[in-house]
């Protein structure tokens, strides 16, 4: 036992002399994106272009933005998605694996152990030990206990850490920009949903007016005051009015089986409560939009992406490391011999190493580190785009939707006109004061407007889901 005690301190301070001299974490260390980078210029901070607008405020963006509407139905079906949606619950599967995976480099820094025991019953050959005679059978055992630990010198074991450790930083940024992208495709097919229904309750509208226009003329007929082509022409703008209904209610349908999905459900199982919905939820006041700094730190693929470029990072000094020896320290305990003579003196061994691994190709290491710093470079680059794509998409979305409300507002004026038009031409036929010609260009100027109308309110409520969504609100 003195002699195993000898040869523990004497490694001891041989690992502790090694570890003075050349302790040191290779490679750069990573201290955010470089000055370079698309997120440190100036351009990409303060308030957004459209921000001036008054369809805008300057206030924060909730983060559940979708209790904004006060719609109670809406806020179920979001809450119902984001516990039951299918991605989702593929998410928090990656982001236990990465867990996991993170666990699994921490623990390599520890000391590893291995315990064995094999007993078995032999009958040895006499000849393989040079002896001419007999060896009777017998019981044989070997048990023994080993521990190896790698004195990480050069850093290689941390820097697998740090990459692990940013790798499951991007899969949980990664899995709250699937909960954005839940709540605000669910949002999007409730409105779709609603937005098929003011269409076809618009389109039935109209139907029912028409079918007003012909009887109209089929008494106008009968009474000699109009020709029969009056009628025939307007039977035929009741059928082609007609003809819109089904593509609405296929839609109508089409997102309710979205809605299903999206919570979970198969499609026959879709919200039976949204079939009536007729209207849309849209916001009327300004919509809080922060600024395009806030939109940054919001974002979680803004986030997925600097913590991939810190992965990047750190992979660069775990393949630096191959330039250097890996040193590990080994210690086994043991015994081996016949089961009668168990654990005594004649079967114990012992032993205490020092284990030094240097490959020889340096080439090889080379070739892993040029590659680590082309992956890091990509890294940066895809960081870059992430950024500038999620101030572009904010943009374009507002720019759209203040050009939207404009073309709204313009095709409101220009409803109310036709349906003014209509009316006042409509008495002037039941006059006889003007041809049938003249009301049903103006009764398809009313349908018209009437379909342009409702197709512009079902653009502002999917307009305004998409500014949240570039917004990247919903996942705190």
């Amino acid at each position: 036992m003195k002699t195993m005690a000898h040869w523990a301190a004497w490694l001891s301070l041989g690992a502790s002399a090694i570890s003075s001299v050349g302790c040191r974490s290779v490679g750069p260390d990573y201290q955010g994106p470089p000055p370079d980078a698309a997120l440190n210029k100036a351009a990409v901070h303060g308030p957004f272009v459209s921000s001036p607008d008054p369809a805008f405020s300057e206030e924060r963006a909730p983060s559940q933005w979708w209790r904004l509407y006060e719609s109670a139905q809406l806020d179920e079906l979001v809450s119902a998605a984001l516990l039951a949606n299918t991605d989702l619950r593929m998410a928090q599967a990656n982001l236990e694996r990465s867990l996991a995976l993170l666990q699994q480099a921490r623990a390599a820094r520890q000391p590893t152990a291995e315990v064995n025991f094999d007993p078995s019953y032999q009958q040895l050959s006499p000849e393989s030990y040079l002896h001419s005679g007999t060896v009777p059978p017998t019981g044989l055992y070997d048990t023994g206990v080993s521990v190896n630990y790698e004195l990480d010198v050069f850093g290689r074991l941390k820097r697998g850490i740090e990459a692990a450790m940013a790798d499951d930083e991007a899969v949980r940024a990664a899995y709250d920009f699937s909960k954005i992208t839940v709540a605000a495709e669910t949002a999007r097919a409730y409105a779709d949903a609603c937005n098929a229904g003011e269409g076809l309750q618009v389109t039935r509208r109209s139907l029912q007016l028409q079918v007003q226009s012909t009887d109209t003329t089929q008494r106008l007929v009968e009474a000699g005051r109009s020709s029969s082509v009056d009628l025939t022409r307007s039977s035929a703008q009741v059928a082609q009015v007609r003809a819109n209904i089904p593509a609405l209610e296929a839609q109508r349908m089409n997102a309710l089986y979205r809605l299903a999905t999206l919570t979970g459900k198969p499609p026959a199982e879709y919200p039976r409560s949204v079939e009536s919905c007729a209207t849309a939820p849209r916001l009327q006041q300004p919509l809080p939009i922060g600024d395009a700094t806030a939109l940054l730190r919001r974002r979680p693929d803004v986030r997925e992406a600097e913590r991939e470029l810190a992965a990047a990072t750190a992979r660069i000094g775990v393949a630096t490391a191959d330039l250097y020896p890996r040193i590990a320290l080994g210690a086994s305990a043991g015994s081996t011999g016949a089961i009668s003579d168990f654990l005594r003196t004649p079967t114990n061994r012992f032993g205490i190493g020092l284990a030094i691994h240097w490959e020889a190709n340096r080439s090889l290491a080379r070739a892993r580190i040029a590659q680590a710093n082309a992956a890091a470079k990509f890294a940066l680059a895809q960081f870059d785009a992430v950024v500038l794509t999620a101030l572009r998409d904010a943009e374009s979305a507002l720019s759209t939707y203040s050009r939207d409300q404009e073309r709204d507002s313009d095709l409101t004026t220009a409803q109310a006109r036709a349906s003014e038009a209509e009316e006042q031409l409509k008495r002037l036929y039941v006059g006889g004061k003007v041809d049938f010609l003249a009301l049903l260009d103006a009764q398809r100027t009313l349908a018209s407007a009437d379909d342009a109308l409702a197709a512009s309110h079902a653009r502002l409520a999917t307009d305004q889901v998409t500014i949240f969504l570039a917004l990247g609100g919903g996942w705190e």
